[in-house]
């Protein structure tokens, strides 16, 4: 890659991974404050799918923003108002105020992840792409995994982890100053382009790889540190289990991208699936000793490498503002099926008790894994260009 190319990796990849240090602070802080605030677990699931359908949303609108604006003021525009948004929380009421600022925050946030993504996955060409969206993928779970443990160091009680959250934020549009937008993002209010609907139907299977991925995502950000608190942990202690889960990326992402480079993208998405269900089954029967450390890491290990392969694969096929209409259905997907992963863990809590969130992900994963064996017995080999 030529200098700039790198340059714009960079910069992508650092303003991205910062705004998921503070996202992946606001998940837990958010539902360990309505907790503690006697918020039962069905509408803290409620509140948490405020986020995904806002993202569900924005992905109908990013595509015709970006052509109109060009993806870099849109994406300055939307870490803005993220960073606002997380400063007012602890000034307005808990209930139906942040109802409607988890929406407003989803569809910023989408709007940031559509574009910075799509930077991503255009800078990373070549023969190499799979490794180094892996090594984006581990560098912003590490970012995610940071805000939980911000919690064990400055508690709920106060607003300074609020403040931390929205200060980190704004440094994240610092390295954002530095891309230089290429041709492809140009603005191009003449085009009609690729719409999330016209992508969906290009490529079925990554979209559905993306909302697998979604709902355990979801599911365990927002509930989590919940299942944990009611399995007798401590509150602080509790966020530790969503930094374990997260913390598998850092390490492990690369290996499963060198295995996807050398053998096959759909293969190792199809072992991390397996992966993922069988660590969700795992949780409860290992949540009385050291093995929940090492199952909630390879747990989140394998559901994020569902998402670094279909990343990677998305790179390979699309480009320009096709790239980002793609990364918009990709939010688009993530928005949708992270709201049913958010009801469902909150129902599955409020319904079976704590253990009912990791049975009722595993469930889900093996309906997709059998549903995907069923496909493949009855179509036989799945056309390439899906």
């Amino acid at each position: 890659m030529d200098r700039q190319r790198w340059i714009n990796l960079f910069a992508a990849i650092a303003a991205i991974t910062v705004f998921g240090f503070a996202l992946g602070l606001m998940f837990p802080l958010l539902s360990l404050v309505m907790e503690e605030n006697g918020v039962t677990p069905k509408v803290i699931g409620y509140n948490t799918a405020m986020q995904p359908l806002g993202i569900l949303v924005a992905g109908f609108i990013v595509p015709h923003m970006t052509r109109r604006f060009g993806t870099k003021p849109v994406a300055i525009a939307a870490a803005i108002l993220t960073a606002s948004l997380i400063v007012t929380y602890p000034f307005m009421p808990i209930f139906w105020g942040w109802f409607a600022m988890r929406l407003i925050q989803g569809f910023a946030v989408a709007i940031l992840f559509s574009v910075s993504e799509a930077w991503v996955v255009e800078a990373a060409s070549g023969p190499a792409r799979s490794r180094i969206m892996a090594v984006y993928t581990g560098v912003l779970s590490l970012s995610f995994g940071l805000g939980p443990a911000l919690i064990s160091l400055t508690g709920i009680d106060t607003i300074l982890p609020f403040f931390i959250g929205a200060a980190v934020l704004l440094a994240g549009t610092l390295p954002m100053f530095f891309y230089r937008q290429t041709e492809a993002f140009a603005p191009d209010s003449e085009s009609s382009g690729l719409s999330i609907i016209g992508f969906a139907r290009l490529a079925p299977i990554l979209i559905v790889a993306v909302g697998m991925f979604a709902i355990i995502d979801a599911a365990n950000l927002g509930l989590l540190p919940i299942y944990g608190v009611k399995k007798g942990l401590s509150r602080e202690t509790a966020a530790l289990m969503l930094t374990a889960f997260i913390a598998g990326n850092i390490v492990l992402q690369f290996p499963i991208g060198w295995i996807a480079d050398h053998w096959s993208k759909r293969g190792m998405m199809s072992a991390c699936a397996i992966a993922t269900a069988i660590g969700s089954f795992l949780v409860p029967w290992a949540f009385a000793t050291w093995l929940i450390w090492p199952v909630l890491i390879a747990t989140g290990a394998a559901s994020a490498g569902i998402y670094t392969l279909a990343l990677a694969e998305l790179g390979e096929r699309f480009s320009g503002h096709e790239l980002v209409a793609g990364t918009a259905a990709f939010s688009t997907m993530w928005g949708g099926a992270a709201l049913l992963g958010a009801l469902l863990g909150g129902l599955a809590i409020e319904r079976f008790g704590p253990d009912g969130l990791p049975y009722a992900i595993a469930a889900v994963f093996l309906g997709f894994i059998l549903a995907i064996a069923a496909r493949t017995f009855l179509r036989g080999r799945a056309p390439t260009r899906v």
